[in-house]
């Protein structure tokens, strides 16, 4: 794309003085930064995912207050991550995080494995034990 077709269009940037750095081919034909704030279609795109995750941490805060899963599913969703993400994070084997996430199992783990969980999420032991939804 040329530098002068680079999109403007409304997006999560538009409340705002940010912009997104994209490349795009110059008058030269060489490419070079430039600026956008944001496209249609990735707008689009980013609020879909978005809806999407929402929707995963309304069923993960259903399965939570039904003793179905852990506190660790709701906030592995608000913090964007996956099992094995996670699992890098807070140093344990993902089977071991896997099984976390069910209600049993994770009233059963250690102040020490509680702790790890916590700082990886940035908050304390008991807001993870009991969260305020």
């Amino acid at each position: 794309m040329k530098k002068e077709e680079v999109p403007q269009d409304e997006s999560c940037f538009s409340d705002t003085e940010m912009k997104e750095v994209i490349y795009a081919v110059d008058k030269d034909g060489k490419y070079d930064k430039a600026l956008s704030s944001g496209w249609e279609t990735k707008t689009i795109v980013l609020d879909k995912s978005l809806e999407h995750i929402e929707e995963r941490k309304a069923q993960a805060i259903a399965n939570i207050k039904n003793g179905i899963q852990s506190p660790i599913a709701y906030f592995m969703e608000e913090h964007r991550m996956d099992i094995p993400t996670l699992a890098s994070y807070v140093g344990i084997w993902q089977w071991r995080v896997k099984r976390h996430l069910k209600a049993k199992p994770f009233q059963r783990l250690s102040a020490k494995t509680l702790q790890r969980y916590a700082e990886v999420f940035e908050i304390s032991v008991s807001e993870l034990k009991h969260p305020k939804f």
